[in-house]
């Protein structure tokens, strides 16, 4: 992680509301965070949530209804055109669903290339030569499966060459969305080892959205969790992980499934379903769920508070003061 103050993405009360009238979704309903460069910042919830659409408003995929993005000190929100598609060079996403993702209709060669032929970056044997470099990092060969198309790969062969695709033109952040959860575990496990590999050699930033809190834990230097539109905490991995402050964390961490059979259940089973975000409730939007709510959490909505060194909680009964 970079030793610099000033953040490579800056996130200020970004909203995305779908819908009009009285049909309105609030997805996504005033967050704010900071990616610092070189860091791995993990973004977890359950799903509908908003962690997808979070990611995909920061690409503009989805446009935010208001609030402010910033890359690098440049506004996102406000670019439109030639400047937009400019800047989002410096950014890239890699999607759920790695074979829908890729053109069934191009060889592999040219789905990797198409970012540079867009931008005409380079041609000729040196783009070959990128593309070439770009399949074999991510263990694709190019000799052998350049030529194919993605239905003749796996799922898992299909997210290296949309990693490597994502990778053309040298982006800063990569917003990686539930880039493992249709994959198998063993597979997983070398996406991830390939990702942080990556990461090392080209010095990338990453947001890294999943359900699955171990995968988060293992790959992330810090966690946010959203819960129904918000960030309700943020902090270190190993201290959010350790010492949860927010009571949907605890919940979350207890709910996790233990790889030894024989190791017990532990922490309450969270009850009940989220509440609609059409109408999300006033106050904390836990509280409908939450076995230490009070009248206070319907009245009056938590904000981020830090209550340890870089680690936030939106919480007006923080589990610290229990445990005390």
């Amino acid at each position: 992680m970079s030793d610099t103050n000033q953040p490579l993405l800056k996130v200020r009360d970004l909203k995305v509301t779908f819908g009009s009238h009285g049909r309105k979704v609030f997805a996504v309903a005033g967050i704010s965070f900071d990616i610092y460069e070189g860091e791995t910042l993990g973004l977890v919830g359950e799903s509908g949530c908003g962690k997808s659409t979070t990611g995909k408003a920061l690409m503009r995929i989805v446009e935010p209804s208001s609030g402010s993005v910033e890359l690098e000190g440049t506004e996102l929100t406000t670019q439109k055109g030639k400047a937009l598609r400019n800047i989002r060079t410096r950014m890239q996403m890699i999607f759920q669903d790695p074979i829908s993702s890729l053109n069934p209709r191009r060889r592999v060669k040219d789905i990797v290339a198409e970012p540079l032929d867009c931008w005409n970056s380079v041609e000729g044997v040196e783009r070959d030569t990128l593309v070439n470099d770009l399949l074999s990092k991510v263990g694709i060969d190019p000799e052998v499966y350049g030529n194919r198309y993605a239905r003749q790969f796996s799922g898992g062969q299909c997210q290296r060459i949309s990693i490597a695709r994502s990778l053309a033109m040298r982006p800063k952040l990569l917003i990686c969305d539930e880039m493992v959860s249709a994959l198998d575990v063993s597979v997983q496990a070398q996406i991830l080892n390939l990702l942080e590999d990556l990461k090392t050699e080209y010095g990338l930033t990453l947001l890294f959205i999943a359900h699955d809190l171990a995968v988060v834990k293992n790959v992330s230097d810090r966690v946010a969790v959203m819960y129904l539109g918000k960030i309700c905490e943020i902090g270190p991995s190993d201290t959010l992980y350790d010492s949860p402050e927010h009571p949907y964390t605890s919940f979350l961490l207890g709910a996790a499934l233990e790889a030894d059979p024989d190791s017990p259940m532990h922490g309450e089973v969270l009850q009940g379903e989220p509440p609609s975000p059409m109408n999300p409730p006033s106050g904390c939007r836990f509280r409908t769920r939450c076995p230490h709510a009070t009248e206070k959490c319907a009245a009056e909505e938590p904000q981020l508070v830090e209550i340890a060194p870089k680690h936030e909680v939106a919480c007006h009964y923080p589990l610290s003061l229990s445990r005390k």
